[in-house]
């Protein structure tokens, strides 16, 4: 198998999981994981949808910025809130995260094992986790998986049954 394609793999994995945890909280989703707060469902998915469209627009493409508006409400830093008029609904922010998905893959799609090798265009002080293409595509699928299981604690927090036994 080539290296882009286990990427592949692990990128859709990762998808699979979250969503399977996101669909039945759609109707709950500012529910958070535990009694002192955390990250609620709604920010769980902007946040990635805005995580993963800057790791492949400026770390792997070198171009400027995607969802400047987002960075406030789910940028690194951000604080979730439990005001549901401070977000976009949930079903927009899965359909964005839809068409990111779309691209990363598109993206990935027209590169060759050897450019998952090539020095991404990270900031000098993030190359431990992003400094070449590879390591941007790989930490998307990570990243993806550490805030699914946010969304699941959410789930065991509202009294659900787990998704994946």
């Amino acid at each position: 198998m080539k290296g882009t394609e286990v990427v592949r793999k692990s990128l859709d994995g990762a998808n699979m999981w979250l969503l399977a945890l996101v669909q039945d909280v759609k109707g709950t989703p500012l529910a958070a994981p535990t009694p002192r707060g955390g990250n609620h469902p709604l920010w769980v998915v902007g946040h990635l949808a805005l995580a993963e469209a800057m790791l492949v627009s400026q770390y792997i493409l070198g171009q400027g910025k995607p969802y400047p508006e987002w960075e406030p409400l789910f940028g690194t830093g951000s604080q979730p809130t439990p005001d549901a008029s401070k977000y976009p609904p949930m079903d927009k922010l899965l359909a964005e995260l839809e068409k990111v998905r779309a691209r990363t893959l598109e993206v990935l799609g027209s590169m060759t094992d050897e450019d998952l090798s090539k020095p991404s265009k990270a900031p000098a002080d993030m190359a431990a986790l992003f400094g070449t293409v590879g390591q941007c595509f790989t930490m998307i699928g990570l990243h993806m998986t550490f805030h699914a299981g946010q969304v699941a604690d959410a789930r065991k927090a509202m009294g659900k049954t787990p998704v994946f036994a």
